[in-house]
């Protein structure tokens, strides 16, 4: 959609974005800084409350020798627990999960239709590596 605005001698044009899509960063902060803090280090405002404490995201790739656990993160904020009971269990992300799906391969060589945002948020969650 574009708007004109008119101004006294002047006309100026801006696109307005009606669909944009958020970035990781924006996702991140919308809807795990809460818990994981802005940071990601698990020090976020609700962090207090939980019955356990959420991961330090910056060491994750420390953690599994060197190589950020992409999937795994995804399979995470998918919901995924991996059979584990007592796994911490991530709130409902509808609107990362209900985005355009785009392909995505995991390191094995396939690519796999996969929610845009949810990609997005798990590249972000890997910037933040130490």
């Amino acid at each position: 959609m574009r708007l004109m605005m008119l101004l006294p001698g002047l006309v100026l044009t801006a696109c307005v974005e009606k669909d944009k899509v958020p970035s990781g960063a924006e996702d991140f902060a919308t809807f795990c800084s809460a818990c994981h803090g802005a940071g990601g280090k698990g020090d976020g405002d609700a962090a207090a409350v939980l019955d356990r404490k959420p991961a330090d995201l910056p060491g994750l790739s420390a953690r599994n020798g060197g190589a950020f656990p992409g999937t795994r993160v995804m399979a995470k904020i998918w919901g995924y627990t991996g059979g584990r009971d007592g796994a911490m269990v991530m709130p409902n992300f509808g609107p990362l999960l209900d985005s355009q799906l785009v392909p995505y391969d995991a390191g094995d060589g396939i690519e796999s239709p996969t929610p845009l945002r949810l990609v997005q948020l798990a590249e972000y969650v890997e910037s933040l590596q130490k």
